[in-house]
């Protein structure tokens, strides 16, 4: 189904005008919970196997990190190999970190990528620039104003809450403190951090968020050819446990 990033039902009015009453954003990103449906995003993929196992156990997204300091970045023609084996309905995500505009623009022009998503100091005026549907990824920690971070990227499709982890930009496997989220963004929001199978039933039922992003949580702990890689039956584990919490708050 890919990540919508335009639903929006009689909630989402409702939701938009109480957004508007408090001063912040009227974010195109709006999941009023109506259908309780979360969307799942697959990041740091780097073999083909991977993706695909993520596709068939109902992944809506892949990310392909092109960081070269993680150990899950992918150069461009194995980004454009990945791409180009991606089926139909499902978004590919692409992951920057305080890249040179140029660099962005020779990845866009040789992998379709559907989404980017930005993980470094980038400002919403350079994020804008390509064209293309983005997502803000924010380091949480106290102290981080995320309802200021909301308005600052109005332009942005929503915004991915990872943990802060000093030196690094996310795939650390470290959870932050959800209260830190404030109700009002909840919904809206793309949550990652320390998720896994084991917590990311809690995690939505307890910030019920607009998706949930993860990388480390569904790795085997092995590496090839310098990469990280992914671990067929814990990508179904963590998608399933989605399902099953998302089929319970349904039945509710």
């Amino acid at each position: 189904m890919g990540l919508k990033m335009d639903e929006l039902d009689d909630g989402g009015v409702a939701a938009r005008s109480k957004e508007a009453a408090r001063g912040l954003p009227q974010s195109s990103i709006l999941d009023p919970r109506s259908s309780v449906v979360t969307r799942i995003k697959i990041c740091g993929i780097t073999r083909e196997e991977d993706m695909l196992a993520a596709v068939r156990s109902g992944a809506d997204a892949i990310g392909l990190v092109f960081y070269e300091k993680s150990p899950r970045h992918v150069g461009i023609a194995q980004a454009a190999q990945l791409a180009a084996a991606l089926p139909p309905f499902v978004s590919a995500v692409g992951l920057f970190v305080n890249a040179s505009a140029e660099a962005v623009r020779e990845v866009l022009a040789a992998v379709p990528l559907d989404i980017l998503q930005f993980h470094g100091d980038e400002s919403p005026e350079y994020c804008a620039q390509f064209g293309k549907p983005y997502l803000k990824a924010i380091r949480v920690k106290a102290g981080v104003d995320l309802l200021q971070c909301a308005s600052d990227f109005q332009t942005a499709k929503g915004l991915l809450l990872d943990a802060f982890v000093e030196g690094t930009h996310g795939g650390t496997g470290a959870v932050f403190e959800w209260s830190l989220i404030p109700e009002e963004l909840r919904s809206r929001i793309i949550l990652s951090g320390g998720l896994d199978s084991s917590n990311v039933g809690v995690a939505i039922t307890v910030v019920h968020p607009y998706a949930v992003d993860v990388s480390s949580g569904v790795e085997s702990g092995g590496v090839e050819a310098g990469k990280r890689i992914k671990d067929a039956a814990k990508i179904e584990a963590f998608i399933n446990e989605v399902k099953r919490v998302d089929a319970k708050q349904t039945d509710v």
